[in-house]
This record gives C-alpha cells, sequence and structure tokens, in this order.
C-alpha cells in the first residue's frame, strides 16, 4: 500500500491505535479531539470542570467567564513518535482577552501536519508530491449567569487536505471543510472548610464540535465531526492554612456523540454522517459498528461507549507544579489505556508545561509522547 492510503488512514484513526474497534471510521478530523494543552494532558486528559486558564477553549468554553486576565499559550508535540515519521507534529495557539464591559473572549488555530506525500500508483510508479494537513481556527465565549454558573459557547472553521487531487478508487480526492460549535456550562461553588483550609468544588459540561459533516471526495459519503460530550467533578483544596501546598482532583467521562449510516446500492455501500441532532438522540444506545476488516458489525454497550480520565495536580506556592492521571477506554470502544505523567512552572507572568503517556497496551502509537506548552500572562 503506498504512502499516500497510509496517511489517509491515520489521519481516520490518528487518536486510536490499530486495536480499534467502535471507534475506526465513525468520525472525520479526529485531531480536533487531540488535548490542547499539556496540564491536561499530564492529568489524565481532564479539564472541562477546572477550565481556568485560556485552554478552556478547549475543556470548557464556560471557564473564560470567570478569567479576568489576558493569556496567550502554545503547545507543541511531535505526533505519533512510535510511527517513526519525523514530519508529523501538532500545535495549538490560543489567547484570550478581557474587555471591560463584555468578558472574556478568547481564539485559537489548531494544526496537525501529517507531512509530504508522494503519490504512487498500484503499478509501482511514482507521481507528483503533496502536503497534508489539517488546521481549525476559532473564536470562544462565557459569561457569568450568576456567581456560581457560567455557561460558554465557542464555533471554529475546519479545513482538512488530505492527499487533494488525488484519485483514490475512481474518485477524486478534494479538501474538506466545515464548521463545528461548541456549548458548555461550568458550575463553581462557594468556599467551604475542608479539613485545614478551604476548598472549592465544579462540574462542568462541554458539548464540542457539533456541526455538519466533512466530505472529501465526489461521491455521497460524508464522515461526521467528532462530536464530544464531556463532563464531570473537579475539587480544589489547601493542604495547609495558607494554600502554600494545594491539590486538585479532577475527573473526566467523554463521549462520541456522532454515528454513521449505511447507503446501500447495487453497485456499492457507502456511508455518510447521521445528521447532527439526530445522533445526539441516537448516541444514547448500543452502537453496532462495521468492523471492515471481518465484515462484521459488533455491538458495544451504552456504558462501554464511555471514556474515563482522571488526574491529580499538586502546586507549591503556585510555582512549581507536578501532575499525573489515568485514562481507560472499553476494548470494544477506542481500547486505549495509558497513565500520564506531567509537571509546570510560574515564574512572573512565564509559564511551561510538559506531559508525557505511558501506554499500557503494547505497541501504541501513542506511547512515549511529549507535549510541551508556554504560556504569557500579559
Amino acid at each position: 500500500m503506498n504512502r499516500t492510503l497510509l496517511l489517509l488512514i491515520a489521519s481516520l484513526f490518528i487518536l486510536f491505535p490499530t486495536t480499534t474497534k467502535a471507534q475506526v471510521g465513525i468520525t472525520g478530523v479526529p485531531f480536533l479531539q487531540i488535548e490542547a494543552d499539556s496540564r491536561g494532558a499530564g492529568m489524565g486528559n481532564t479539564g472541562v470542570a477546572l477550565a481556568d486558564n485560556a485552554a478552556a477553549l478547549f475543556w470548557n468554553p464556560a471557564g473564560l467567564a470567570y478569567q479576568k486576565d489576558n493569556q496567550a499559550s502554545f503547545t507543541h508535540s511531535n505526533w505519533l513518535a512510535n510511527f517513526g515519521v519525523n514530519d508529523l507534529f501538532y500545535d495549538y495557539l490560543v489567547v484570550k482577552q478581557y474587555i471591560e464591559g463584555i468578558g472574556t473572549v478568547g481564539g485559537h488555530i489548531t494544526f496537525l501536519n501529517l507531512g509530504e506525500q508522494l503519490n504512487t500508483t498500484e503499478g509501482g510508479e511514482e507521481g507528483a508530491r503533496f502536503n497534508s494537513y489539517e488546521f481549525a481556527i476559532g473564536l470562544s465565549y462565557g459569561t457569568e449567569v450568576s456567581k456560581n454558573l457560567a455557561l460558554g459557547g465557542g464555533a471554529r472553521l475546519i479545513y482538512s487536505s488530505l492527499a487533494s487531487g488525488i484519485q483514490v478508487g475512481g474518485q477524486k480526492i478534494n479538501p474538506g471543510s466545515s464548521v463545528g460549535i461548541d456549548i458548555s456550562a461550568l458550575y463553581k461553588s462557594d468556599p467551604f472548610d475542608f479539613g485545614s483550609s478551604d476548598a472549592i468544588a465544579s462540574f462542568g459540561v462541554n458539548l464540542s464540535n457539533l456541526g455538519p459533516g466533512i466530505q472529501y471526495s465526489d461521491n455521497a459519503q460524508k464522515d461526521p465531526l467528532p462530536t464530544v460530550l464531556r463532563f464531570g467533578p473537579a475539587i480544589n483544596f489547601g493542604l495547609d492554612e495558607d494554600r502554600i501546598n494545594e491539590l486538585t482532583v479532577a475527573v473526566d467521562i467523554t463521549k462520541i456523540m456522532a454515528r454513521q449510516e449505511a447507503i446501500v446500492t447495487e453497485d456499492d455501500t457507502t456511508f455518510r454522517a447521521v445528521a447532527p441532532l439526530k445522533a445526539l438522540i441516537e448516541s444514547w444506545g448500543t452502537y453496532r459498528p462495521f468492523d471492515p476488516n471481518t465484515g462484521t458489525r459488533t455491538s458495544v454497550s451504552l456504558m462501554e461507549q464511555f471514556m474515563i480520565g482522571a488526574g491529580l495536580e499538586y502546586w507549591y506556592d503556585r510555582k512549581f507544579a507536578i501532575r499525573g492521571g489515568y485514562y481507560y477506554e472499553s476494548p470494544d470502544n477506542g481500547d486505549r489505556e495509558f497513565i500520564t505523567f506531567g509537571a509546570g512552572l510560574r515564574y512572573n507572568q512565564f509559564g511551561v508545561d510538559f506531559s508525557y503517556i505511558k501506554t499500557l497496551e503494547s505497541q501504541s502509537p501513542l506511547a512515549n509522547t511529549l507535549r510541551f506548552s508556554i504560556l504569557l500572562n500579559y
């Protein structure tokens, strides 16, 4: 198989190991699911109930409502390093700005580079070279409904150029584009006594990337966006009266809210995205995905469709942080399982974070993934 087709496959399965079952082929542009900052990634992919920095645009835009400062952040990762391909990388740039009388707004650019490819025919003849990449650009905003509850939302333009102009299976591959929106909420409790200090509990929910499917070819096939429901709690408390030592515990539960339906004709069977609102309803039941390897369908129960991340974060004097976490998916629904580690430093208006993934399954493409983030408060 030539490298063009390999990259097309990798772009669809980019988040999932080769043993994936239910997740394979459900959505296009899965780069939108890549965790956008090293802090959340180091805490087991959690952040929906935290959302207290610029990365709230990814985790929960409602968190912008409680932020009254300005910040820029940039995250970089050499993606899928275990594949041994050096030209795959992920970048995320986000800026938030507080505007008096309006609130805090934020903008982001997400970019996934899939490298330069050489088009090779079935007969082994070399063709033209081309670049494969995907990106999204968007804006988000959060507003306080009360001192304890905030609502937020966002919208992004999505563009995916995997193999533009190349013929695959008699179909010309075109760039795909779409629009996705986010709808979110964040609840924060009043401070309450917790041991020798006080604590704040929070709960967040975010429905992200809700929008029409994305299409690459001239046929009827259209892949749904990676619409994700993310929700969960968090608690932050001091380990001493002066809060020199702080601990945060967070849990995120996520679920893919996208579905495909088969279009059967006399000549072929293709798949297209179920309408977004219809998919939100159909997602709350047993899913029977088609396995292209065996030509059969398996049943994935509702509970197996939930993915769980849990994380801890320890701060010393708000200057140095150590993080850890755990992430789990059912073997029939992605089969990712790994532990994460991370650390962070803050000095005046500057900050840096990093995270590391240690996979628990063998030969996972996510093994040894490193992310680095830099932050600037201005």
